[in-house]
């Protein structure tokens, strides 16, 4: 039986890459057109330890620039799984689906997908409801 070949690194011959880091050191390495899956989920920009909290349009740019790389690096018959929650400041909830949405489309992507992903654990909230979902963009150039 064939082993998997993994790598840490971008390895063209590899079968699968785990990459931990920042993407934006590792999507530069990747050929044009070479990725034929991007299952990703990125910092909701909350403030998280592993995170800093940004002005949502300076958290949107920075998305932005990694959008851009997945686009670039994506087979023409590929996808893009974006996995978002939603951005909370001061108590008002934006849903990041709905603000990335207009990124992707100007890079000429098309939104196959919208899957809700609904789950039961999670924190308590106390000024609203619960969030107890999480929404996956599958997009696609054609």
């Amino acid at each position: 039986m064939d082993r998997v070949k993994i790598a840490t690194e971008f390895d063209r011959t590899a079968d699968l890459i785990l990459y931990e880091g920042d993407c934006l050191d590792l999507l530069p390495l990747i050929p044009d057109n070479f990725v034929k899956l991007v299952v990703t989920s990125p910092p909701y920009n909350l403030g998280k330890p592993y995170e800093s909290r940004l002005d949502l349009d300076e958290y949107l740019a920075q998305q932005r620039k990694v959008i851009e790389e997945c686009v670039r690096v994506l087979n023409d018959r590929g996808s893009i799984c974006w996995q978002v929650g939603n951005y909370v400041n001061n108590s008002e909830i934006i849903p990041l689906d709905i603000v990335l949405y207009p990124i992707f489309a100007s890079l000429g992507l098309y939104l196959r997908n919208r899957i809700v992903w609904h789950f039961g654990h999670g924190l308590h909230a106390s000024k609203r409801f619960s969030g107890r979902y999480e929404v996956i963009l599958q997009w696609v150039k054609i």
